[in-house]
């Protein structure tokens, strides 16, 4: 150019000399700064500006490129952004169009944990109130995960060995990868098509934060809160939480803990049936046990009270009675006998023969009074056992049982029953009739 010529600029011209000139100085730059000024119109492009204590940039995040970036800019975050600088010739201003960006201090993939996780609590979408409970003695249950995978391997083990007859439907499924959460979102609407399903399972084995991000992504945890069937998330291991955690009917620790869960009821109950006959031999002989024990008691009180032991102590009376009566009698009878011999030694010194002729028959008659007395009285003597025994038969519980009468006691203390208001509804209670007995449960 020579010195007496200008070159004149349009703007247009000169906005995109500026934009060529710093487009090819800085192609790709990282930036340090806090995000301000924040705007997302209904376009999906994020419009903000970065600044620090001296000045500050304009930045644009387009839709596109903000798939890359996990977490939501907020105002006062303090980032590192990834991109170009570029001109908005319209405006004819600079600013740095974004492909990446790294939030300070907490990592990308966390702060977008947390963010997600606080606008899904505040939706309702983690609220226990809405958790359904998981079915007992299930039938059938879907399995959303890998096929390949270890987790699969040791659940299908566990269900095997505690659960054989359970049916499993397994939708195979990328459980990492960009792909991944739309793969495991179409399993979920496609097992709640199937109407023998019961319960459905979502998850993969332990991994890296990014390794489980497929069940941090919302239209994962949105389709398991949309689910018609309770959902068990079962992702990593116990150290990890993802959002399908929270969202999920059922939280298991590892995919081995979610098919300990769903078949705990039938495994419980097989356990329960196994030990049952051995529990059920015991109490039968505890039972029986207790039930000998008081029937020695109450057969013991009965030979207390049978009649035949009070009939017992009557006869050994008499048998006292008798022999004391023979006692007497020979006694007497030996006293008479040896003053008869001395009267007759005395008369028959004096021979008076009238005299003894009468003494004679008087002893005669004596002796035979005696002995006719002995006899009424052994006889008096039977007689009054006799009547004593009849009344006792007449007595005994077991000559009115031979009339037709029955005994009612309680079964369990042998108490016997006079009143009919002292029985409760649900008593067990024990007739005894002629033959045998009858046992019976009052009503109300």
């Amino acid at each position: 150019m020579s010195g007496g010529e200008r070159r004149v600029y349009t703007v247009s011209e000169l906005t995109a000399g500026i934009k060529g000139t710093l487009e090819g100085m800085f192609p790709a730059v990282w930036v340090e700064g806090e995000i301000s000024n924040l705007r997302v119109p209904s376009s999906g492009h994020a419009y903000f500006t970065l600044k620090d204590e001296g000045a500050q940039l304009s930045a644009v995040l387009f839709r596109g490129r903000g798939r890359r970036v996990r977490f939501e800019p907020e105002d006062g975050m303090h980032v590192l952004a990834f991109g170009g600088l570029d001109v908005y010739a319209a405006r004819g201003q600079y600013q740095l169009v974004v492909e990446l960006m790294e939030p300070q201090g907490l990592g990308a993939l966390q702060l977008a944990f947390e963010q997600l996780k606080r606008r899904l609590e505040a939706e309702g979408l983690f609220d226990d109130g809405r958790k359904r409970k998981l079915p007992v003695y299930p039938r059938v249950i879907g399995i959303v995960t890998s096929p390949t995978g270890a987790a699969i391997r040791d659940m299908l083990n566990i269900i095997g060995r505690r659960f054989g007859d359970l049916r499993i439907l397994i939708a195979p499924v990328r459980v990492q990868g960009d792909g991944a959460p739309a793969e495991i979102v179409q399993a979920l609407v496609n097992l709640q098509e199937m109407a023998e399903l019961d319960v459905i399972v979502v998850g993969r084995g332990g991994g890296s934060i990014e390794d489980l991000w497929a069940f941090n992504e919302e239209i994962v945890a949105r389709a398991i809160f949309e689910s018609a069937l309770p959902v068990v998330s079962a992702v990593g291991h116990e150290i990890d939480f993802t959002i399908s955690d929270f969202v999920a009917d059922v939280r298991a620790a590892t995919p081995s803990a979610a098919a300990e869960i769903i078949t705990e009821g039938v495994f419980a109950s097989r356990l329960f049936v196994a030990e049952a006959s051995g529990w059920l031999s015991q109490r039968i002989r505890r039972r029986f046990g207790r039930e000998k024990e008081n029937l020695e008691k109450l057969m013991q009180r009965a030979l207390r009270a049978h009649p035949r032991r009070r009939l017992n102590e009557i006869l050994q009376r008499l048998d006292d009675l008798q022999a004391g009566l023979l006692r007497e009698v020979k006694y007497r009878w030996r006293e008479c006998r040896a003053g008869w011999q001395n009267t007759h030694q005395r008369l028959g010194r004096v021979r008076p023969a009238q005299w003894v002729e009468r003494r004679s028959q008087d002893l005669r008659e004596l002796d035979r009074r005696l002995r006719e007395q002995a006899r009424q009285g052994l006889k008096n003597a039977e007689n009054h056992v006799e009547t004593i025994e009849a009344r006792l038969r007449l007595l005994s519980p077991m000559n009115v049982l031979e009339r037709g009468y029955s005994i009612t006691t309680d079964a369990a203390s042998g108490q016997l029953i006079r009143d009919a208001a002292e029985v409760k509804p649900g008593q067990r209670l024990k007739t005894r009739l002629k033959k045998g007995e009858v046992r019976s449960v009052a009503e109300g």
